[in-house]
């Protein structure tokens, strides 16, 4: 998973205590990619300058309960997906790659693949109930990260790309199979494979939980791609997006990455590359003059 670095946790730290010098270091590492995002999803310049100044507003606004369950970059744009996803609601969006593919969706909420009774008549079972969901959760949250990694590291991509297009695409076997030169038959194999290992990863960290849902499609399906998406598994880390820039990659690293941002379309990424190409270029400081602006009653003494 992508949890907070140690110069993060500084960060966000000394922000809590109210530094207006750390809130300026945070603002200007990542309003650009942030921006980048918003103008990628958003009808106009100013709507997305107005998303992510909204964004870094929530930010501040939710610092006291932020349990540190992901990085600041992916913590952000959760946020910023979510105020796009309002925006476009109602709106015609043009589909421009697989992920374009399926609608946005503010799927915030924390349910779960397993199958539970009816909701229980008292306050404290509910607590219980809500405590072993976020449990569930976190467990599966964990296996995803550990077979993510671990396809990444034995650069098995072409499983990783399926895995992918099943999960954070939402592609059906039939789409997926000639995008990777494999029958249909070959992609339910590799899908079935992969979830028997994600199941007895869960399994190895819950016990007595029924976990049969997870081999199946729908809900479980949908909480996935749910998980994928907040916590960005397959994400390229931001030096390889430099790398893939510069042209500097491995072939096979290369070729994953091509993959990721521009058939997959990961917008996440999208707005990272954009971010890095623009750099040279001079930062747009009416932004951050605005977001200091309208964020500087939270750091008076």
């Amino acid at each position: 998973m992508n949890d907070l670095t140690q110069a993060e946790r500084y960060l966000t730290e000394q922000i809590r205590q109210g530094s207006s010098d750390a809130w300026q270091q945070l603002v200007d590492r990542y309003q650009g990619r942030l921006l980048a995002f918003a103008r990628s999803r958003a009808v106009n310049r100013t709507d997305a300058e107005d998303l992510v100044q909204e964004t870094f507003l929530q930010f501040l606004k939710s610092l006291p309960t932020f349990r540190e369950e992901a990085s600041l970059e992916t913590w952000l744009f959760m946020i910023l997906r979510r105020r796009i996803v309002d925006l476009l609601r109602g709106k015609r969006v043009t589909v421009c790659t697989l992920q374009d593919g399926r609608p946005d969706d503010d799927s915030s909420g924390s349910g779960s693949s397993m199958q539970f009774a009816a909701p229980d008549p008292t306050a404290s079972t509910y607590a219980r109930r809500d405590e072993r969901l976020d449990h569930e959760r976190a467990a599966l949250t964990q296996a995803l990260a550990e077979l993510v990694n671990a396809l990444k590291e034995s650069q098995d991509f072409r499983d990783l790309k399926i895995i992918e297009m099943l999960f954070f695409g939402q592609l059906r076997n039939k789409d997926i199979a000639p995008l990777v030169q494999l029958d249909e038959k070959n992609i339910a194999l590799i899908k079935h494979r992969w979830l028997k290992q994600l199941r007895q990863r869960v399994a190895d960290r819950l016990k007595n939980v029924d976990l049969s849902a997870i081999e199946t499609d729908g809900a479980a399906d949908s909480l996935l791609t749910e998980i994928w998406e907040e916590q960005r598994l397959s994400c390229p880390k931001r030096s390889t997006l430099g790398g893939y820039l510069l042209n500097t990659l491995d072939p096979p690293w290369h070729d994953y990455v091509d993959f990721h941002i521009n058939q997959l379309g990961c917008r996440f990424c999208r707005a990272n590359l954009e971010d890095l190409k623009s750099q040279s270029a001079a930062a747009p400081r009416v932004l951050v003059d605005r977001i200091m602006q309208s964020t500087v009653g939270f750091f008076r003494k």
